[in-house]
């Protein structure tokens, strides 16, 4: 009864499932079942369209053995974070080609088959959504709210005071909330070369909350294409 008392609750279900005789809980059983996996399909693919993951990048595809200075444990325990019960940031500082972006998309898509909203975006494209819609408020609530959020490549772009500005206020907002991954050619110290000093210090001060640093180094991957 148990069972099908916890697929009553996740279909929404008014009614007292107590009251089903045992033949009639035989006869529901596959049909709930069905009902439940139809739906947290449709609630992945919704996550999914919404991501920004184009392509999907997963963990399994990754070939460590190309690069194997990286930090391998320290880069799975982020991918495996329960983002469900930890708000955690991680930064993965390296130079480009080394795996950054596809773990970065790994640990968002892994996010997402657990039911947990995620989202992907490079920073430049980042400021580009906030610079080009109309209600700039609802873009940035979106990046400040959901609850995986992985900026990839700060340190391509330089943006202008006021576009650093929005990325710090995402940031900031996202602060001992929600969880933040952030990829980088930069290392902290450098930060002030695309960023003004103050917003560099505020922005590395709030990743550093609850954060981890890892150091990603090694040849291009691109490179043996």
């Amino acid at each position: 009864m148990t069972q099908i008392q916890n697929l009553y609750k996740t279909l929404k279900f008014t009614s007292d499932p107590s009251t089903l005789t045992e033949s009639q809980v035989k006869a529901l059983m596959p049909v709930l079942l069905e009902e439940a996996k139809a739906r947290e399909t449709s609630r992945i693919q919704r996550l999914l369209d919404r991501s920004g993951l184009r392509p999907i990048k997963r963990v399994e595809d990754f070939d460590w053995k190309f690069n194997p200075k990286l930090p391998r444990e320290e880069l799975m325990r982020m991918i495996e974070t329960p983002w469900a019960k930890e708000d955690r940031n991680f930064m993965m500082i390296g130079p480009t080609g080394v795996g950054k972006t596809h773990l970065g998309n790994a640990a968002c898509y892994k996010a997402i088959l657990q039911g947990i909203p995620a989202a992907f975006v490079t920073c430049d494209a980042l400021i580009q959504k906030i610079e080009r819609t109309r209600n700039k408020n609802t873009v940035m609530d979106y990046y400040s709210t959901v609850k995986l959020l992985c900026i990839d490549e700060i340190g391509y772009v330089f943006p202008k005071k006021e576009e650093a500005d929005r990325i710090f206020q995402i940031i900031s907002r996202r602060s001992e909330l929600t969880s933040t991954i952030v990829t980088t050619n930069l290392y902290p110290g450098k930060w002030g070369g695309i960023f003004e000093p103050g917003t560099a210090t505020a922005i590395l001060d709030r990743l550093s909350l609850n954060g981890s640093f890892m150091k990603c180094e090694g040849p291009s991957y691109r490179s043996k294409k």
